[in-house]
């Protein structure tokens, strides 16, 4: 609060600025877009949309269950951090960004189990289906390491739920007539190797947030 006296008695309030730094969210959007591609719970989303025909719940229950489900996800990240020094973290974290740029060559399919779909109603079935698939997927993996590499679990958390909603509104609003036009194999060896370059940057030491 800011209080100017005067001739001309005014008073002014200046607001704190919220900020979003730009290179964690740019970078969380980004990969989590391109891993999601393919993944099983785009499947999903095209199996939801598929059998209800309701889009906005639909959406509207991936991007709670998403929410929750990276939110959780970004606190581990945080927490991982007070656990392990510097160095250690450093490594952990470098070899963390390398295996998900293995794992994100490798094909994903939807279990039985993952695609049963509760008597919930639409939101009720897209939330629980969505949370329960995302549970140890390469994304909610990916926010935890990002989150880790970052120490910036909102812009990170914004970033990895932006980039799952521009993977799978799609999906649902316009089904099958986009699954044959993605070219899969290209989308993900770009985000292979977004995760590659992270993965080196942090073992050579480009982690200077975290003290490296």
């Amino acid at each position: 609060m800011r209080v100017r006296l005067g001739r001309d008695a005014a008073w002014s309030c200046r607001a704190p600025a919220v900020e979003l730094p730009l290179e964690p969210f740019v970078i969380s959007t980004g990969v989590v877009a391109l891993a999601e591609i393919g993944d099983k719970t785009q499947l999903l989303a095209f199996l939801l949309a598929a059998k209800f025909r309701r889009p906005l719940p639909i959406v509207v229950g991936i991007l709670v269950a998403t929410l929750v489900n990276h939110a959780l996800a970004g606190a581990v990240g945080a927490w991982i951090t007070t656990l392990l020094p510097p160095t250690t973290l450093r490594w952990v974290l470098g070899l963390s960004f390398l295996g998900m740029a293995v794992w994100t060559l490798i094909p994903d399919r939807l279990e039985e189990d993952e695609a049963r779909l509760a008597g919930f109603g639409v939101f009720g079935t897209t939330l629980a289906a969505f949370f329960m698939a995302e549970m140890g997927d390469k994304t909610q993996i990916a926010t935890v390491a990002l989150a880790a590499q970052y120490q910036a679990m909102f812009p990170v958390v914004t970033g990895t739920t932006l980039g799952m909603m521009i993977a799978n509104v799609p999906a649902v609003l316009l089904g099958g007539r986009i699954a044959e036009r993605i070219p899969v194999r290209v989308v993900h060896m770009i985000a292979a190797t977004i995760f590659l370059l992270i993965g080196l940057a942090t073992l050579l030491g480009a982690g200077e947030r975290l003290g490296f």
